[in-house]
């Protein structure tokens, strides 16, 4: 794994437009930095991100079953018990789940430390599947690049071919807050792809849905939604009055309500608990749990629903080394080991590994200056090479 400075090629500001990205003169596109780039082999990718990711995704699965016959999962990772119905009802109808992100720490020798898993609105997916690729493309064709490079990215032709198993038989209907605008930007990406699949697709904001007489969510012109994709934390949604009528309206959501046990931070300390020693895996523990003792005075602090590196602290003999401020400083908290992403020369690359219909097929590596990626990160592209 290597970080090797490129120059920037001469239509960034066309591409730019193109993409409806904003563009500066002299400062390029805002949280996108290609003036470098990582460079990996494939067998690094095969073998340090693909296969582990993949082999989480199954530990994964087998936490969502022990959540389902033991209700104390579910108690740790703070989820109301009125919702436990919905989350155990969307995981026996086998609903399906169409993408997530795990973030990894990883230098290029491996093996690879799970930090997180987004199970359930992870965004920067247009710059890792669409504009990454298009920058490999056209830096390729100026000679910017090596010969025979390449990419790891099957992003968007994995998830064009995961509609159709989806079982959509009408309109999808996609929401989020349209505020946000990497929310706005995903959501509209991923109806292009259930167009490009061939579904018919409706998109407007979470506060646009309404309830019919009948108890069916409907859109802005009073019609019914049966599927829904929500890019809209279910977290915020069970703090609503709105999931008081999700099982009623017979709708069906994507991400699937069991998604929520994967997104929550929590995750983290019952993989270990369950899979303890597991070479992707990192020490991890809930806050008051006494056996966090065992991590010493080092560690990271997370808040079971923080987003962004939020409230994340990183403590180093006992002290704060580092932390970001946010929104979520008194939910419950885990204690994780800390394993420092790679430096490069004062940047710190997190590699995110994009599963859709939960395989690995993707990367998208956010780049800030400190060891907690945050809002301020830039997306820095990558390529293979052999």
């Amino acid at each position: 794994m290597k970080r090797i400075p490129v120059k920037e090629r001469s239509g960034l500001a066309e591409a730019a437009a193109r993409h409806e990205f904003e563009f500066q003169t002299g400062k390029g596109v805002p949280f996108w930095d290609e003036t470098g780039f990582y460079q990996f082999t494939s067998q690094q990718i095969d073998e340090d991100i693909v296969a582990p990711a993949e082999e989480i995704e199954n530990l994964c699965f087998e936490v969502v079953a022990r959540a389902m016959e033991d209700e104390t999962v579910l108690q740790r990772l703070g989820v109301a018990r009125p919702h436990w119905d919905l989350i155990a009802d969307s995981w026996q109808n086998k609903e399906r789940n169409l993408y997530g992100r795990m973030d990894f720490s990883y230098d290029g020798k491996g093996p690879a430390k799970l930090l997180e898993y987004n199970a359930d609105t992870p965004t920067t997916l247009y710059e890792s599947a669409v504009f990454q690729w298009e920058w490999l493309e056209e830096a390729d064709k100026e000679g910017l690049l090596p010969d025979r490079s390449d990419q790891f990215n099957e992003v968007h032709e994995k998830i064009v071919e995961a509609f159709p198993h989806l079982g959509i038989n009408s309109i999808l209907h996609l929401a989020s807050n349209q505020d946000v605008e990497d929310d706005k930007g995903t959501v509209e990406y991923i109806s292009e792809c259930a167009q490009e699949a061939g579904l018919l697709t409706s998109v407007l904001a979470m506060e646009d849905i309404g309830i019919s007489e009948d108890g069916q969510f409907t859109d802005r012109d009073d019609k019914p939604i049966s599927t829904l994709f929500k890019l809209y934390p279910w977290e915020w949604i069970f703090a609503e009055d709105f999931s008081a009528h999700i099982t009623a309206s017979g709708a069906r959501f994507i991400e699937p309500a069991w998604r929520s046990i994967l997104s929550n931070k929590g995750l983290l300390p019952i993989l270990w608990e369950m899979f303890e020693g597991h070479p992707n895996l990192l020490p991890a523990y809930f806050e008051d749990d006494p056996a966090a003792d065992s991590l010493g005075e080092t560690y990271v602090r997370k808040p079971l629903l923080g987003r962004q590196g939020a409230n994340i602290e990183i403590y180093r003999d006992g002290e704060i080394e580092t932390s970001r401020g946010g929104p979520y400083a008194d939910q419950d908290h885990i204690l994780q080991e800390f394993h420092p992403l790679p430096d490069f020369e004062g940047r710190y690359p997190l590699i995110g590994c994009w599963m859709i219909a939960s395989k690995a097929v993707g990367m998208g590596i956010r780049e800030d200056q400190t060891l907690i990626t945050g809002t301020e990160a830039n997306f820095v592209p990558h390529l293979t090479l052999d």
